[in-house]
């Protein structure tokens, strides 16, 4: 019987252990798709920036 017991306190052990790795892989992973929807609305400022300004240049070369 102890060793069943050993067996059921090793597993409880283990799931425990699972069970606080998953919570922290689900917060780096949350983390991270914070930074990356942060990058996303970096880039797309940017790339709209950029747009309107090459089309600013063009349209001044047209017009002249």
């Amino acid at each position: 019987m102890a060793r069943k017991d050993e067996a059921l306190q090793k597993i409880e052990s283990h799931e425990k252990l699972c069970r606080i790795m998953q919570k922290q892989t689900h917060d780096k992973i949350h983390s991270i798709e914070t930074q990356i929807q942060r990058i996303e609305s970096i880039l797309l400022i940017t790339s709209g920036a950029l747009i309107s300004g090459l089309i600013y240049v063009i349209f001044q070369l047209i017009t002249k």
